[in-house]
This record gives C-alpha cells, sequence and structure tokens, in this order.
C-alpha cells in the first residue's frame, strides 16, 4: 500500500463501530479495484443474449434446473469489488465472533476490542480487491457468495483474457455464460450455503488468538509498508492458531474442490458440440491458474482461489463417477451435503459409490 493518504484515510475509520470494520473493508477493495470503466452498449447486449442461450442449454445438456428469471450483473474491477464486499463475510464473520468473546481485561484483551474489528475489515477489503483483478465472474471467486447476488461478468477481466490468449471472444463470453449459470444453479440448492457457513463456523471455533502475533500487526497499523508487507503475505497470517485448524482447512479445501470441479465437469457437459474450441479455452485457462496470485482467506489459514475450468481433482472424481456408474450417479454427487466426496474419497470413486450409492451402485 503504496499510498500514504489513503493509509490516513483508513486509520480515520479505525474508530467505526461494530464487530467487523466494514467501512474500513470497503475503501480498501474500492483503492485496490481502481476506478470504473465504462462497457459498451453493444457488448452488453452480446453477455444478455448469450446468458439466454446458456440459461437453455444447461437443461437440456445436464439437467440442472437453471433459473431464467436469474438478475444480470455486467460489472467492472470496481462493480465487482462494490457488489461483492460482503459475499464473502462467512469467511470472517465466525473470526468476528471470536474475537468479541475474548478477554476483556489485560493487555490483549483491551486491544483486541478496537483492532481487531478493523484487522478483520483490512481482510476482507485485501480478499475482494484482490479478487476484482482477476476474477471473471462469481463462479471464478473459488467459493459460493454469501447470498445469490445475480450471473455476474467481469467484463474488462473476460475480453483481457480472451486478447491475452489469442481466443474468439464470443467463444470465452459464452464459455463464462455456462459457467456462471451453472455456479448460480448449484450454489442455490438449499444445503449448499449452510454447509458452507458451517464449515467456515467450525474452522473458526478451532482457532485460538496467538498473542504475540497479534503485537506484531498492532505495531506495524500505523506505518505503510509494514502494513504492506504483512497483507503481502496473506493477511493476518499467524494471528489465529488452534490443534484443529488443519482438518477443519482441509475440510473447506474439499468442498472448494468440488464447487468447482462439478461445476466444470458440468460446463464441460454443456459446451461439448456448442463450443469446438473448448480445448484452446481449457489450455488458456490452465495458463492463468499457473499465473495467478491466490485470493487472501480465512487470517491467512485458508487461500481463496479458483480452479473453475481447470479439469483438477473435483472434475476428474466426476468424469470417473460417470465413467463407471453412470450419469445418473454423478447427479447423486451434489444431491446433499452428505453425498459430497471427502478428501480421501477424491481419490477413490469406489470407497465414495460405496457409501453414497450403496443401494444400488450401479444405478445409472
Amino acid at each position: 500500500m503504496q499510498d500514504r493518504n489513503l493509509l490516513n484515510e483508513l486509520m480515520k475509520l479505525l474508530q467505526e463501530p461494530g464487530p467487523m470494520n466494514w467501512a474500513l473493508a470497503g475503501q480498501l477493495a474500492g483503492h485496490l479495484s481502481g476506478p470504473s470503466e465504462p462497457i459498451d452498449p453493444w457488448l452488453a447486449e452480446e453477455y444478455l443474449d448469450l446468458t439466454r442461450l446458456a440459461q437453455m442449454r444447461v437443461p437440456e445438456a445436464t439437467g440442472l434446473a437453471a433459473d431464467p428469471m436469474s438478475k444480470i450483473l455486467l460489472v467492472d474491477r470496481a462493480g465487482w469489488a462494490e457488489h461483492h464486499l460482503r459475499s464473502f463475510r462467512y469467511m470472517v464473520d465466525p473470526l468476528a465472533e471470536v474475537l468479541a468473546a475474548s478477554p476483556g481485561s489485560g493487555v490483549l484483551g483491551a486491544a483486541l476490542k478496537p483492532l481487531g474489528p478493523a484487522l478483520l475489515g483490512i481482510q476482507m477489503g485485501g480478499t475482494v480487491g484482490s479478487m476484482s483483478g482477476e476474477a471473471l465472474g462469481s463462479f471464478d471467486a473459488g467459493l459460493p457468495t454469501a447470498e445469490p447476488v445475480g450471473l455476474t461478468y467481469q467484463v474488462p477481466n473476460l475480453e483481457a483474457f480472451s486478447s491475452e490468449h489469442g481466443l474468439d471472444p464470443r467463444s470465452v463470453r459464452l464459455w463464462a455464460a455456462l459457467h456462471e449459470v451453472i455456479h448460480e444453479t448449484l450454489s442455490a440448492r438449499p444445503w449448499v450455503r449452510p454447509h458452507l457457513f458451517g464449515l467456515f463456523e467450525d474452522l473458526a471455533g478451532s482457532m485460538e488468538i496467538d498473542a504475540e502475533a497479534f503485537s506484531v500487526w498492532q505495531g506495524n497499523l500505523t506505518e505503510a509498508a509494514p502494513m504492506e508487507a504483512l497483507l503481502s503475505q496473506g493477511g493476518m497470517g499467524g494471528l489465529f492458531g488452534g490443534i484443529q485448524r488443519d482438518e477443519q482447512v482441509e475440510g473447506i479445501r474439499t468442498f472448494a474442490e468440488m464447487v468447482e470441479g462439478y461445476g466444470s465437469y458440468m460446463t464441460e457437459r454443456t459446451a461439448a458440440g456448442l463450443l469446438p474450441d473448448l480445448a484452446s479455452i481449457r489450455a488458456a485457462v490452465s495458463s492463468r491458474r499457473m499465473e495467478r496470485t491466490g485470493y487472501t482467506g480465512v487470517a491467512g489459514s485458508f487461500e481463496v482461489e479458483s480452479n473453475a475450468g481447470v479439469y483438477g481433482r473435483g472434475a476428474a472424481f466426476c468424469a470417473e463417477v460417470e465413467s463407471r456408474w453412470g450419469y445418473g450417479a454423478v447427479r447423486r454427487i451434489w444431491e446433499s451435503a452428505d453425498s459430497l466426496p471427502t478428501e480421501r474419497e477424491l481419490s477413490d470413486a469406489t470407497g465414495w459409490a460405496a457409501r453414497v450409492l450403496l443401494e444400488d451402485p450401479f444405478a445409472g
């Protein structure tokens, strides 16, 4: 964070009331996302047309029930940050409760009350601001939003992605529309968001505040260079500890792999015969994935990143399930939280089938 004027402005916001300093988060996210960029009307119309095509194609190819009345948002980086500022609050809300419940006596307790909300605001603002510079849409954020925000296209990033990789822009726009429609459809399942919130609540419940690490943050909040260094190292990394932390983080990562793996698999299924240059798009996405920096997550303990469009473990798991037990078995994966594979089962589809498809493991 090079701009000392920004630092001064942020320091003024430290006194904002509440367990989470959203004003501070908004200022930082807005700074990182940059100024607004206009979107050409003809381009906006094309995204709308391709979205309507995707909403018809997805149910035909997958059996997933897309909502034709979904709101469509065409945004730039600033707009993406604005619309998504609170979309990932489930990452920090449980931590705000941990901080608020900390003992009020002693040096640590006295410092946590005013600075805890500011630290969480910096964490959230930095996360969303970083996302705005790279995300192609809501599907590309790594995890579902806290509540439905609509089908969101980050137009400047999508257009830049097409140009930088020499891809047909219209094909990329349709590919993004398919991804976005599928992502929204999967996120809309009644069990998805409660399950996700529960995972982060469990993670926060396993954490303890590290007094020494907190003192480092406290000492550097008033200096631009040290605070920039702390943010670049993963936000509030090391501020929290806990003996169950690794286990809880593994559960979140496995869920994230399946959100994107299942979504990518369904997108590939839908795009078959519709996007002849799908292989080129897939190769470009893989190349982009290697160049991207992860988004800062919860207290530095979970790095939010996106594998959307990359044929990783989650998508490979879906492919194996279909090849062995049919497409009907693939649809069982997203039936409930209990139907999702565990981390071990991602590499053991037979074990998953024995648990989930026990009544009729060969049903297609």
